[in-house]
């Protein structure tokens, strides 16, 4: 019959020792940060210039008033972002796989997605959006769809499928090709090879970067503002130009920042799993 593990008296003083130690460091960071915040506040509030900067800024009522447009704004920069990130996800997948393909058949897709990530992985996100809101409807295509939400979230997908597509491409590449090998030598065709074994382990090992472009697509779908949506961002410089201040955009900007705060806090901890469980990812 097994005895129960008891902890030595040593290995308890250790433990006390770490937990006090510990305590004492926590106890340590938050007074720290505290006192430079306040430090921060009050090097501020005694500013000169403060009581102006305030009433522009940070003007409760105002802030209040705007509130409402500012949410219904986000509500479409939310839907802009989720629909966006599916486009994203399965388009820079299928540039991966393009590019990933090897023999000489596959050349003009290696190409074709070599020179489109090239291409939107050097335009600033703007000027795409700018050249596909504005230059694609001026073409007056028969059939081409004419809001200004559909052509912002295009260049989105445009730009971001560039960034999402390497994301993959590194994960598939850090499969080590024995295990394409092995898939082969069972008798499985290279697309459910990919399919069953080298994409499942590629996707969990890249699932931090595509966690982390998801946090930053959020926050540039407010850029869609540039061609006339009215987004939160669009909506802060409506009610900004009724008050005359830049409180609704301070509003705008905290609504963006209590969205990301749980994406990012999602991104570091499914990044120290991954880290404890090995670059294999392994369980």
């Amino acid at each position: 019959m097994t005895t129960a593990y008891e902890v030595s008296p040593l290995q308890r003083e250790r433990l006390a020792y770490r937990r006090r130690r510990a305590t004492r460091s926590t106890l340590t960071g938050l007074a720290t940060t505290v006192g430079a915040a306040v430090l921060v506040v009050v090097v501020v509030v005694r500013s000169p210039g403060w009581p102006r900067v305030r009433s522009s800024f940070f003007d409760v009522q105002v802030g209040w008033d705007a509130l409402p447009q500012v949410l219904e704004g986000l509500w479409l920069n939310l839907r802009v972002m989720v629909v966006c990130e599916i486009v994203i996800l399965a388009f820079g997948l299928l540039l991966a796989i393009m590019r990933t393909t090897r023999g000489p058949v596959a050349m003009p897709l290696r190409a074709f997605a070599t020179g489109y990530v090239d291409l939107f992985r050097g335009l600033p996100l703007l000027l795409v959006l700018y050249l596909v809101g504005f230059g694609v409807p001026g073409l007056r295509l028969t059939g081409m769809p004419s809001s200004v939400v559909f052509w912002g979230g295009a260049a989105l997908v445009l730009t971001y499928s560039s960034y999402v597509a390497e994301v993959f491409r590194a994960g598939i590449e850090s499969v080590h090709p024995s295990q394409l090998a092995a898939a082969r030598g069972l008798g499985l065709s290279y697309g459910r090879a990919m399919r069953f074994v080298v994409l499942p382990q590629a996707a969990r090992r890249v699932l931090p970067p595509l966690l982390n472009d998801l946090v930053s697509l959020q926050k540039d779908s407010g850029l869609i503002s540039v061609l006339g949506a009215i987004d939160a961002i669009r909506a802060a410089q409506i009610a900004g130009a009724e008050t005359a201040g830049f409180t609704p955009y301070v509003v705008a900007g905290l609504c963006f920042v209590l969205l990301t705060i749980p994406l990012t806090r999602l991104t570091d901890r499914v990044a120290r799993r991954q880290g404890w469980q090995g670059a294999g990812g392994v369980p």
